[in-house]
């Protein structure tokens, strides 16, 4: 079987999905990090009022020359307008937010003049007519676009929705991962490790993944290599309405190697097998109903390299962001020389330095795909394309940042 190019292979397993997942209303407090089902509106204007963007004086701008002396007439505070107007030779004391009285249309700074008896003051330096002087409608007005769907509900984000008077927002339902550890090598941390066992990593690495990138992660534990467990599991991803399932190792064709044949046998169709990437070639998908599925190599980097590469754009998609599928490599420069590559594309762990230049991805020299520690280090992963020519200390490359 030709092994899939990890471009072809991602679009194809993106175009595979049903649909974004279904929306579900929160109050604006439970939104964060959440992803807008549709395209938001302001229900009011921002700011309602024309305002001082300074602590001063409101006055006309054609009273404004060196020396001239005004009577002030009142204040207007943040909350506490004015009532009147300002007519000729007037000003109104000032502070930042407050509403602009009627007839003002400037604001005077406070350092800008200087008091000659109360209530009187004189203009040392005119400002320009209109000057420091919020309109109406500066930020937004009533009925204007505030965000489109697809958008994450950051701080900034958050903050315009609230000011455009939304308590609540239609959001994106979190796509449910079900994550399903397989083999008989496995234990949970914390259990007895029999002489020929190992640790199960892969599910919490997948799991926080999962979570970061907005899906809500659900762990089905370990399955053994009998086709019995694996039915059992699988099923139970399908009764829990998983959008997703990630299975982690199994997916070969050794003698142990049962997850490819029990997932067919609970009726998936198979997307594809095989990638053109190190780590991770052993890598699959299909499609199990409704349910979408992710079979991930075993070896620990391997399996949290295609997440970042297959799983986290997929739940991208689920979320309905329309730029799932970016390019999320940024250019840098080789630390060090580089052999040619074959027809697999590398991804390699590195270290990453800041220079004028820009960054500086350093390869570590042992890339195994069962060493957790080097990724753990590593900040950003460097790509050498398929049949890369050899490759120079400082000649440019692009990375993947990992953190």
């Amino acid at each position: 079987m030709a092994l899939t190019p990890v471009p072809v292979a991602r679009k194809a397993l993106l175009d595979s999905i049903p649909g974004p997942t279904a929306f579900e209303t929160l109050p604006l407090s439970e939104c964060a990090w959440r992803v807008l089902a549709a395209d938001v509106k302001a229900l009011r204007t921002q700011p309602p009022f024309a305002n001082s963007a300074m602590d001063g004086y409101a006055v006309r701008g054609d009273d404004m020359a060196e020396g001239v002396e005004l009577a002030v007439i009142g204040e207007s505070a943040a909350g506490r307008g004015f009532e009147g107007a300002v007519g000729p030779g007037e000003a109104v004391r000032i502070f930042t937010g407050a509403p602009m009285p009627a007839g003002a249309d400037t604001v005077l700074m406070q350092e800008d003049a200087e008091g000659v008896g109360s209530p009187r003051i004189r203009v040392r330096v005119p400002p320009a007519k209109g000057k420091f002087l919020r309109a109406a409608g500066l930020d937004f007005h009533e009925g204007d676009m505030l965000l489109p769907a697809g958008r994450v509900l950051d701080s900034a984000a958050l903050g315009l929705l609230a000011a455009g008077g939304h308590p609540v927002l239609p959001v994106r339902r979190k796509p449910r991962v079900a994550i399903l550890a397989t083999g008989d090598e496995l234990v949970s941390p914390g259990e007895p490790v029999g002489r020929d066992q190992i640790v199960a990593s892969n599910s919490f690495a997948i799991a926080a993944l999962v979570e970061k990138a907005g899906g809500s992660a659900i762990d089905l534990g370990i399955a053994r290599d009998d086709h019995a467990d694996l039915a059992d599991k699988i099923a139970r991803a399908r009764v829990m309405d998983a959008d997703v399932l990630v299975t982690l190792g199994g997916a070969s064709v050794g003698a142990h190697d049962l997850v490819q044949e029990a997932l067919t046998r609970a009726g998936m169709s198979l997307g594809f097998w095989k990638i053109a990437m190190r780590p991770g070639k052993p890598m699959m998908t299909g499609r199990l109903g409704r349910m979408v599925v992710v079979g991930l190599p075993g070896n620990p980097v391997s399996s949290i390299v295609c997440g970042h590469l297959f799983v986290l754009p997929l739940i991208e998609a689920l979320l309905g962001m329309a730029d799932a599928d970016r390019d999320r490599s940024i250019p840098a420069i080789l630390g060090r020389d580089m052999p040619a590559n074959d027809e697999r594309e590398d991804y390699l762990r590195s270290e990453l330095v800041m220079t004028p230049e820009g960054w500086v991805a350093t390869p570590f020299g042992r890339q195994d795909s069962s060493m957790l520690g080097t990724l753990a280090r590593a900040q950003a992963l460097t790509i050498r394309p398929a049949f890369a020519e050899p490759a120079k200390q400082g000649d440019p490359c692009r990375i993947m940042l990992l953190r």
